[in-house]
């Protein structure tokens, strides 16, 4: 198969950016593809790690930085009429129909943000490959959650989602880890984590509460405001956050709102460490309640975690994790959807295995 991936106008894809959700999502869904010996055509800045077939450059770091104006990355602005998402649309239609082939993928991640590139290349299949924002609009779409592929459907159906129908070739993909950057860790410090955005709606409040509690340290990452309690490191690159992870008793993950995902909760069982995260939204999904991790709606249960936490198999943590939400496992599941919608080219839901019937 054959696999134009459309990267976002506010990072480079190297893992300088590794806080990027989006532009992570971008560098490790290349080296799936290309490990099951697909083409791959990235379209993203001048400055890329991720393998591929050919990279194409669509704008420069300068340009990145004009765009950013000054800001911290996530903070840019996510609009298909400014600046240079006007420009990187543009170039990057151009550029994919100067290669394309019948029956390519276009792969895009900016919600939308790329609604223009649908429009521009009708006559392929584009495909949002990873949704775990608001405003998704494509024909095709991979949710990395239930949760959030009900939540969205019923949103954005006229009467809810009573309304709501499913659709066909859509599909739900989880998030997904590289091994290899997650080394696990079995004797475990005396501290608890938290990593996020260090805003009320991702639970930092929670998390310190219950630490206080306890009299337990919390070691905190992110960016935002510096907290009030809590021994706060800034952003962390990816070895130094692995290395809190894997040592940490659990990481807190209390996020208020429905979480589509979710990749610290899956990152800390990567680690062999429990999450302690609340109950709705993708968490449902990630978190085995009692087994690598758990899963709270009240102080109370989120303070019998952290006493507990220490009882659960860390082995089993990090099998579990390893077995469900690795590239290799995750890379399969890709492969199949994607052989799905190509039979839209020939007889689509009616397409039948002869060896089958």
């Amino acid at each position: 198969m054959r696999f134009h991936v459309v990267s976002v106008p506010h990072t480079q894809v190297t893992l300088e950016y590794s806080a990027c959700a989006f532009t992570e999502k971008v560098r490790k869904f290349c080296i799936m593809m290309t490990s099951l010996g697909h083409e791959v055509y990235l379209y993203a800045g001048d400055q890329n790690v991720a393998p591929c077939t050919e990279h194409v450059p669509c704008f420069t770091e300068e340009e990145r930085l004009a765009h950013c104006g000054g800001k911290h990355f996530i903070e840019a602005v996510w609009d298909a009429n400014y600046g240079l998402w006007v420009d990187f649309n543009r170039r990057v239609a151009s550029e994919i129909r100067r290669r394309a082939q019948q029956q390519d993928i276009v792969c895009i991640i900016g919600g939308t943000a790329n609604a223009p590139l649908e429009r521009e290349l009708s006559d392929l299949l584009v495909v949002e490959f990873g949704i775990g924002y608001p405003g998704s609009f494509a024909k095709y779409r991979v949710f990395e959650s239930y949760a959030w592929m009900h939540a969205t459907y019923g949103a954005q159906t006229p009467g809810g989602a009573a309304a709501a129908d499913g659709r066909w070739f859509d599909a739900v993909i989880p998030g997904y880890f590289e091994v290899d950057q997650f080394e696990p860790k079995y004797e475990k410090d005396d501290y608890f984590f938290f990593i996020g955005r260090l805003i009320d709606r991702k639970g930092l409040h929670i998390a310190t509460e219950v630490c206080q509690r306890l009299g337990k340290r919390l070691i905190i990452a992110g960016q935002g405001e510096t907290p009030k309690w809590g021994e706060y490191v800034g952003l962390v690159g990816p070895e130094q956050r692995n290395a809190i992870m894997a040592n940490a008793r659990a990481v807190f993950m209390p996020t208020i709102y429905l979480e589509p995902f979710g990749n610290v909760a899956v990152e800390a069982q990567a680690c062999g460490t429990p999450a302690i995260t609340t109950d709705w939204g993708a968490f449902t999904e990630t978190v085995k309640h009692g087994v690598t991790g758990y899963r709270c709606r009240s102080l109370q249960e989120f303070c019998d975690a952290a006493r507990n936490c220490d009882t659960l198999d860390y082995h089993a943590i990090r099998k579990h994790a390893v077995e469900n939400y690795s590239l290799e496992v995750v890379a399969q599941k890709y492969d199949a959807y994607f052989r799905r919608l190509l039979t839209l080219w020939g007889d689509g839901w009616y397409s039948l295995d002869p060896d089958k019937g």
